[in-house]
């Protein structure tokens, strides 16, 4: 027997073998749905007993293995059934010859047969026979499967008759020597007198009748044969037949025990003992470890046919093995079927059977000693597909016990022998399925979501070795898109794992692949059914955040709202509760402040990494949004090796309104295109992802008649400036043209002009801007590029009555025009310049911008000349405050020009008149100031004041 049955279990021992095989020509798939039906017929309850036959169905068997069907008889094909398609009555005597002829294969073993025709109607269908039925067609044959079961008894009758003739035999010296095929050479010229040839013969025949009575369903009788062969054949050193022995016994008592069987079958096998007390009796200990030894009443024997005479032998012999006792004698088994190089087969067997008892007791380590010799037992020579078969079904039993990488080990050494040099035509698809039931077992998933759970799991250096297997049997299966998912797969996932030079030639071979079949972002399903997640390279090159950016100033919206609006209450009805804002954090977190306008170009910042040792080239680059319409504007990217955080813009335009959500991007890389959600990047920053995109507006482009101004300034966030200057003696009047053109796509309906001063200190009395809307709103809607005039009338008008503060900003330009934020209506606002400061820091490390003067005035000329005659006060203003104890407020402005300087009494004191004194020097300007600073503080004293306060 050369090959074994790597299926085969302990329970194995019980059943007869039917072969199950087509006569002539029948479509493969008419076959094996029939072959279904009648492996359906597992066991049968025989009528008029208690037992029951179990059935093991092949629709392959060796002759060869037949031959050692005296050894054990589980082995031996007592059964055929014959499935043959028949069209007319002149194939019928042909048919009947092959079935014949087949029969005569298995002739010398055979207990009954059938055949079953298919297809054949007329006068030989009608024929009443036993052995054959017919059926009109396949799918018109609902009793086939109780033409089994009448097939099934009849060859128990022929067993129980078998076991019958062979436990009552009395023909004592003339019992025959069984034998399996090595050994008949080894027998001839024995002395068949001799007791010990006797002995052996008696120990043989007991073993084959246990086996006789374990198929019969005659569990106990089976236990005290095996025993009581054991006893024989030991005594002679029968050890082939002794592990036989042994083996048989293991059988019966893992049957006993595991009535659920060890090959994880969906149905269980109960043991059928003769004798319904003996039946009882043992009911309760059939599942208790402590029912290991029961003795058997000798008188009982003769009821089950075997004789009275043998009771001296059995004596109070052990029923049956502890779960301990079963694997020890296994081993015994095993070490004697090891001493024969022709029972490799059986030893083998042994081994599976053994490891199988094992995990059903959880004792992996003991099962993986078992496993350990199976495979270092010798069967000869064997075919490439015999070594397939072997290693796999090692594979399955380690991964049985639990040793899962073991298993994956054997898996894979089965693919490579499905590739091996001296097989003609490698069979790739084979080993590529292989290869793929191996990657549970390195804790290896071809699912990249897998890899971004945490730590890496399993093997690195294993792992990337079985996915180049995958990319190279992928390729010479002729499949290059399955090589490009692995590779990308492996460049994704082993990243950190591989050298630079390994990265180096990854990416070429990548690179040589995807130049034939572009790598993209959809599910890969194989013909087994397997489906192939998509990769996305969202390390080529690694985001570290994602940012996105407000409109330029000049493309912000701003909300509409009145000139009055500015001075209503923004308290809000609502009760603050940090409770809520809590709750809604996520939600906080992923809106942003600002919005985006339709069809306007919109940015979003990206902080890139290129972990590459050399120039990352991403071919494209580009947005991937939900909510509205988008269009990405892609990019394309060259960062350099190691580049370390790289600020990457990606823009896009929206094409309609609605809330937009950045969910991630996508790129080309190497050939592969990606698709990477920000949701699978839990590393990425991103300060939100969802913004408001409102509808289109319209734009405006401002130009006015007047210079730009030297010093322009800096307006708030909100506001967009454009600064003229213009220089006005009080009274005098300028006119400013300001032209407004839609540069949009948008009408503009509606114009709002408005004039604001800045936030200061003082009040600012008197009207100096002014102008007429009627002509430039008689020409709205404005439509895309037409343009209207506004004109703005300056007229300088200070009023020194109303106040003690003036004007609050005055310089060599006069005033300054400011603004204009534009929306949709258009709201400009005209405003006073901001408040230059000329004393800066450059000038004085001493900060006299307060000053405490006592009644001594040297100390005031001292603090002018410092201030006033330095060359960097220069076109600024100087302004200087004088309080009183008594709260009388003294003020002068000192504007100094290029060519002139004014001092200007704000306010002054009562008994004064304010006049203009114009000032050609600075030494003049001094003095000037001082004389009017001494005679007020000589006043505030007279007004009996301790102390003025000068502040600059």
């Amino acid at each position: 027997m050369s090959v074994p049955d790597y299926m085969q279990c302990a329970e194995d021992h019980q059943t007869v073998l039917v072969v199950v095989q087509p006569v002539g020509i029948v479509p493969e798939d008419q076959f094996f749905r029939i072959y279904k039906r009648i492996a359906s017929v597992a066991q049968v309850s025989i009528r008029d007993s208690q037992r029951n036959l179990y059935i093991r169905y092949r629709h392959h068997y060796l002759p060869e293995n037949n031959e050692w069907g005296d050894f054990q008889t589980h082995r031996k094909v007592v059964g055929l059934i014959s499935v043959t398609t028949c069209g007319s009555a002149k194939e019928w005597p042909q048919t009947l010859d092959r079935f014949h002829g087949q029969k005569e294969v298995f002739g010398a073993t055979l207990y009954d047969s059938r055949l079953l025709v298919f297809g054949l109607q007329g006068e030989i269908a009608e024929q009443q026979r036993t052995d054959v039925a017919f059926y009109s067609s396949y799918d018109d044959c609902p009793n086939v499967e109780k033409r089994v079961e009448d097939f099934v008894e009849s060859i128990f009758i022929v067993l129980e008759s078998k076991r019958l003739d062979r436990a009552t035999d009395k023909s004592g010296d003339k019992i025959p020597l069984l034998c399996v095929p090595f050994e008949k050479k080894d027998f001839v010229g024995l002395d068949t007198d001799s007791r010990h040839y006797k002995k052996r013969c008696q120990g043989r025949m007991r073993k084959h009748v246990g086996d006789l009575c374990l198929q019969a369903g005659m569990l106990q009788d089976a236990l005290v044969h095996y025993h009581m062969a054991v006893e024989l054949l030991r005594s002679v050193n029968d050890f082939l037949w002794l592990g036989a022995a042994l083996e048989g016994l293991c059988s019966a008592s893992v049957i006993f025990h595991y009535p659920g069987g060890t090959a994880g079958g969906a149905a269980g096998r109960k043991p059928s003992l003769a004798q319904g007390q003996g039946q009882a009796a043992d009911a309760g200990k059939r599942h208790r470890p402590g029912a290991q030894e029961v003795l058997i009443d000798p008188g009982a024997l003769t009821a089950n046919g075997i004789s009275a005479d043998t009771s001296s032998e059995i004596g109070r012999a052990k029923n049956c093995l502890g779960p301990e006792d079963i694997i020890e004698k296994y081993k015994e088994a095993i070490s004697y079927y090891g001493k024969y190089k022709n029972a490799g087969v059986i030893e083998l067997e042994a081994c599976v059977k053994a490891v199988r008892v094992l995990a059903i007791q959880k004792r992996a380590m003991e099962a993986s000693e078992f496993l350990q010799n199976a495979v270092y037992i010798n069967l000869g020579q064997l075919s490439e597909e015999e070594k397939i078969q072997r290693y796999s079904i090692l594979s399955e039993l380690y991964h049985l016990i639990g040793f899962h990488r073991k298993s994956a080990f054997f898996k894979r050494v089965a693919a490579m022998q499905c590739v091996a040099p001296t097989i003609p035509e490698p069979g790739w698809r084979a080993c590529y399925k292989l290869l793929l039931e191996t990657l549970p077992g390195y804790s290896l998933s071809l699912d990249p979501k897998d890899f971004s759970k945490g730590t890496h799991r399993g093997w690195a250096a294993v792992q990337m070795r079985l996915l180049h297997e995958l990319v190279y049997a992928s390729r010479r299966m002729g499949n290059p898109g399955l090589s490009v998912r692995h590779l990308s797969f492996l460049l994704q996932t082993m990243l950190d794992f591989l050298s630079d030079q390994e990265k180096k030639e990854v990416t070429q071979s990548l690179e040589n692949y995807t130049s034939k079949c572009p790598g993209g972002m959809e599910v890969l399903t194989l013909p087994d059914g397997l489906k192939l997640p998509p990769v996305a390279f969202t390390k080529l090159p690694i985001i570290r955040s994602v940012k996105l950016l407000d409109l330029p100033v000049s493309l912000r919206p701003h909300k509409q709202k009145g000139l009055l609006e500015n001075n209503m209450s923004t308290k809000s009805p609502f009760i603050y509760s940090p409770i809520i804002m809590h709750t809604r954090g996520e939600e906080r977190n992923k809106n942003i402040e600002f919005q985006w306008v339709q069809g306007e170009v919109c940015e979003v910042q990206l902080m890139v990494y290129n972990p590459m040792p050399f120039e990352l080239r991403v071919e494209h680059m580009g947005l991937l949004t939900s909510g509205v319409e988008f269009e990405a504007l892609p990019a394309a990217l060259f960062l350099p090796a190691e580049s370390g955080l790289y600020p990457v813009t990606l823009v896009g335009v929206p094409r309609t309104a609605g809330n937009i959500t950045v969910t991630g991007y996508h790129t080309s890389v190497f050939g592969v295109t990606s698709d990477c959600l920000l949701e699978g990047l839990p590393s990425v920053i991103t300060s939100g992802c969802m913004v408001e995109v409102i509808p289109s507006l319209p734009r405006l482009q401002l130009s006015t008649s007047l210079p730009r101004s030297a010093h322009p300034l800096q307006p708030s966030k909100e506001e967009l400036s454009s600064s003229v200057s213009v220089q006005l003696f009080n009274g005098e009047t300028q006119h400013l043209t300001i032209t407004l053109e839609n540069i949009g796509s948008e009408d503009l309906e509606t114009l709002e002009v408005a004039s604001k001063t800045c936030n200061t200190k003082e009040k600012l009395f008197g009207e100096f801007l002014s102008w007429d809307l009627e002509e430039a709103v008689s020409q709205l809607p404005l439509k895309p590029g037409q343009s209207v005039t506004l004109t703005v009338n300056i007229k300088v008008r200070l009023d020194f009555s109303g106040g003690e503060n003036l004007l609050q900003d005055l310089n060599d330009d006069g005033i300054s025009v400011t603004g204009l934020p534009i929306s949709s209506p258009l709201r400009q606002v005209l405003k006073p310049r901001a408040e230059t400061k000329p004393l800066g820091s450059e000038s004085s490390k001493t900060d006299y911008n307060h000053v405490k003067l006592s009644s001594d005035t040297t100390f005031i000329s001292q603090f002018l000349k410092l201030h006033v005659a330095n060359n960097k006060i220069k076109n600024a203003i100087t302004t200087i405050y004088i309080t009183t104890p008594d709260k009388t407020h003294y003020t002068y402005r000192i504007y100094t020009g290029a060519r002139i300087s004014f001092l200007i009494p704000v306010c002054c004191p009562p008994t004064r008149h304010c006049k203009y004194e114009a000032v050609h020097s600075i030494s003049r300007l001094v003095k000037l100031l001082k004389n009017r600073v001494e005679d007020d503080v000589q006043a505030a004293q007279r007004l009996s004041a301790d102390e003025v306060v000068l502040t600059v």
